[in-house]
């Protein structure tokens, strides 16, 4: 399902964000991405999505070398993925509702099946009944929960997450783990970047750790 192969990330100055990462992610398997602050975490999970490109090396998702995909080929890429990020990326401005309406807005289709997927969603994630909720007014757990029920509203095949619980304290961070396990029990594929302890501890999931660049075997 995603495959890279000694995969190189230089930035601007010289800096080796990532150094000849090599690894392989099976369908359906879930994940954590492990390592200090600055390790390369994030940098490996924007490679995924094709919001960077490496230097060297390929980067291998759902068969397609996401290197060589031209402008117009990566929305059908990330239409199978879901992404969750550090800095949530909410509109502060809008509903519940209206967030995680957005990807299929941008997707186009039926109103009335879109608002089917968007309740399905925040139900998923316990928020049906703030659907009319503006984000600032939900805690910084249930705003974790609403980037996850926009990340999966496209029913994705891969989540990605960025420390989903970073910021959060261990009860919320205990539910939005759980929730990531109920994913994983249908067959999604989850890469989830984390410096949670008692989640790698609790999971018996394969945990891949970057340090410094380099994947640690």
């Amino acid at each position: 399902m995603i495959r890279f192969n000694q995969v190189c990330k230089r930035y601007p100055g010289g800096y080796e964000a990532l150094k000849n990462v090599t690894f392989e992610i099976a369908g359906g398997e879930m994940v954590f991405l492990a390592g200090h602050s600055g390790a390369g975490k994030s940098t490996l999970l924007h490679l995924v999505a094709a919001i960077e490109r490496p230097n060297s090396g390929s980067v291998v998702v759902r068969g397609q070398n996401v290197a060589s995909l031209r402008g117009g080929a990566l929305p059908y890429l990330r239409r199978n993925l879901g992404l969750i990020f550090q800095d949530h990326k909410l509109l502060f401005d809008r509903s519940a509702f209206d967030n995680v309406m957005l990807p299929l807005q941008i997707c186009g289709g039926d109103y009335r099946e879109s608002a089917k997927r968007v309740r399905a969603a925040l139900d998923k994630v316990g928020l049906l009944q703030r659907e009319k909720a503006n984000p600032i007014a939900l805690s910084g757990g249930e705003q974790q929960r609403l980037c996850i029920a926009r990340a999966i509203v496209n029913r994705p095949s891969i989540l990605l997450a960025d420390e989903p619980t970073g910021n959060l304290d261990a009860g919320y961070a205990g539910e939005i783990m759980d929730i990531f396990q109920s994913f994983h029990q249908v067959g999604v594929t989850l890469l989830i970047a984390t410096h949670d302890e008692s989640a790698l501890r609790h999971f018996a999931a394969r945990t891949l750790t970057l340090k410094h660049g380099e994947l640690q075997q």
